[in-house]
């Protein structure tokens, strides 16, 4: 792919990821979990890590955090969400190599690994280790989450796959 198709690739895929955002960001869904979202944005970075590099991935999950959390957010939601996203695609990249990791796998993992950063994170910023007993339940959240994620970028992934290259 030559580096105009790769960047309105990545174009596209930013604002589609920021669109996801802000109607997930609309809907008043309540999942007993305070804080918690499905993550419909996360299919962007799932499904990316399957047919863009890894910078690629990133400069698309961070832009989308920045542009969002300017747009929509704050300055506090923009460092919790950054902290999710690099660590769960961290997580996801290595988790990726491995033989045998269902695209579902590498969801499931990005969930879990979100809610880690995140949480990791509000424990330095409210000075509070007792945090991390909220910990388990976003485990659960982060995997059930990553579990319905996987599912649909499953099923996306061949489209997304072949409509990428031909676009531009």
């Amino acid at each position: 792919m030559n580096r105009n198709k790769k960047l309105a690739n990545m174009a596209m895929l930013v604002a589609l990821a920021m669109i996801f955002s802000y109607v997930e960001s609309l809907i008043p869904i309540n999942f007993g979990v305070p804080g918690m979202k499905l993550g419909v944005a996360n299919l962007v970075t799932v499904t990316g890590l399957y047919f863009l590099e890894i910078p690629e991935v990133l400069a698309v999950s961070v832009l989308r955090v920045l542009l969002t959390g300017f747009l929509f957010g704050n300055g506090m939601s923009i460092i919790y969400s950054l902290a999710g996203a690099v660590v769960s695609l961290l997580a996801m990249v290595l988790v990726k190599k491995m033989d045998g990791i269902s695209i579902v796998g590498v969801s499931i993992t990005g969930g879990v690994f979100h809610n880690i950063g995140q949480i990791l994170v509000a424990m330095v910023v409210v000075e509070n280790l007792k945090l991390i007993y909220y910990l388990p339940v976003l485990l659960v959240a982060g995997t059930v989450t990553g579990f319905v994620i996987g599912i649909v970028a499953g099923k996306i992934l061949p489209v997304v796959k072949k409509e990428a290259v031909r676009t531009v």
